[in-house]
């Protein structure tokens, strides 16, 4: 939503919103921006003279402001809804797949802003460096990131997309794992026979999903069976570097200033999208070379008492073992630290036994209750985030339960030596315990 008002006052539009908590830096951010952003929902938020109001999936019928435009007749719009809306007079390329939408739609982005080409742009995370999630570009490409959530992406129209890969997800509103690869498969369906599509090589679900479509489709992967892949993988002292090959012929070779082999599978998927319309090799490369990544994706935050602290957004089991595997190249001597807040009761309940697996990548975990978006919870937050720290321990990790955040950095501060590596992870509230320790290094600086 942020990052869609970022685009709509970028085309002019006049913009104003609300949320049940937004902070007061936040709250100025955004008026710098020209955005008026009320905390709470309330009817007097809603101007009568509005052309649309544009409500996120978390958002029920019941809400007031709703209720107000229902009333007077204001035109409604899901976010998907109005994404595709304003993809209708564009060239519209969709990022989708259930891990690296993010990072792969705010590099497509920024290498075909780079490149000259002018997009607009809208990604789920803000991206460091230009502080921004969304913007209007004058050129005729829009860039989204295309979640598979209650189907959303189906109301979009794009003549270009990825997906990056397909695992069950989304618990509370797939019954099955068919059930997600027909909602991809219906996604890739929608793409026009001119348009394109480009999915994993080695994802059986997405070969799955795009078997027969119209559209042609493209490959990609860390092996010479893709049209797409590449080789030479190397860590750098913030980064990775790599070769890119298109087809057997070398395409380019390519540094990032993000680690981790998954962004180099991030950076393949939008190099080909780049390429795809118009961008060159020199301009993707530079491109590349120049993103500085995007918030809670593997992001230092800085260190505190000899401690490095890192914030990440990993919250299914895959993204978690490669968010530690990353942890783990680049600080192979240093001992691990992972303070983990599991995002829904649904999906810690059926991954259970993969988390634990994942978890045990580290050398101590913490584990704070589970953060039940959308769902309506009793105990079940703290009994399914107890459960996962014994399945750690019994698959040999070393794990302990935290009943609160405040819990989890009283037992940090305790704990932490020089040297340590402490990751915060979760899609929700986790990474304020880094904030604690920062608040408490200025208090002993101002006291000083």
């Amino acid at each position: 939503m942020k990052a869609l008002s970022e685009l709509l006052t970028g085309r002019g539009w006049r913009v104003s919103g609300s949320d049940m908590q937004i902070s007061a830096v936040k709250a100025d951010m955004f008026l710098k921006r020209g955005l008026r952003v009320h905390q709470g929902h309330q009817a007097q938020f809603v101007d009568p003279d509005v052309d649309v109001l544009v409500y996120s999936p978390a958002v029920s019928p019941q809400n007031p402001e709703r209720q107000f435009a229902d009333a007077h007749g204001i035109p409604q719009m899901s976010y998907s809804q109005m994404l595709g809306w304003l993809m209708r007079d564009k060239t519209g390329i969709s990022i989708a797949g259930t891990h690296g939408k993010s990072t792969t739609t705010a590099m497509t982005g920024f290498v075909l802003t780079s490149a000259g080409l002018e997009p607009s742009v809208v990604v789920g995370a803000e991206m460091c460096g230009p502080n921004t999630s969304g913007w209007a570009g004058n050129g005729e490409h829009f860039v989204v990131e295309s979640c598979e959530f209650q189907r959303s992406f189906l109301d979009l129209a794009p003549q270009h997309a990825t997906i990056l890969g397909i695992e069950p997800d989304h618990f509370d509103c797939f019954e099955t794992f068919d059930d997600t690869v027909a909602a991809f498969r219906a996604f890739a369906e929608s793409l026009p026979a001119d348009g394109s599509l480009l999915i994993r090589q080695d994802c059986a679900a997405s070969q799955a999903a795009v078997a027969g479509i119209a559209a042609p489709v493209e490959t990609f992967s860390l092996e010479p069976q893709a049209e797409w892949w590449a080789a030479d993988l190397r860590p750098t002292a913030d980064g990775i570097r790599f070769r890119a090959f298109l087809r057997g012929e070398y395409f380019t070779e390519i540094t990032l200033r993000v680690p981790g082999r998954h962004n180099v599978l991030n950076a393949l998927a939008a190099m080909a999208l780049c390429h795809r319309v118009g961008a060159s090799p020199a301009a993707i490369r530079e491109g590349l070379a120049d993103f500085q990544g995007i918030r809670r994706r593997f992001e230092l935050i800085g260190t505190w008492r000899g401690v490095r602290l890192i914030d990440d957004y990993a919250h299914h089991p895959t993204a978690v073992a490669a968010t530690l595997r990353t942890a783990r190249e680049r600080f192979p001597d240093q001992r691990l630290w992972c303070a983990f807040q599991p995002h829904q009761v649904s999906r810690t309940t059926a991954l259970m036994a993969d988390f634990a697996q994942s978890l045990t990548l580290a050398d101590e975990v913490l584990l704070v209750p589970v953060f039940a978006a959308r769902e309506s919870v009793a105990t079940e937050p703290d009994d399914a985030s107890r459960e996962l720290a014994d399945k750690v321990n019994a698959a040999g990790g070393r794990a302990q339960f935290c009943t609160s955040l405040d819990h989890a950095v009283a037992s940090l501060d305790d704990a932490l030596r020089p040297g340590d590596v402490l990751i915060t992870m979760g899609a929700g509230d986790i990474g304020q315990v880094h904030y604690a320790f920062t608040r408490q290094l200025q208090r002993h600086h101002h006291a000083g």
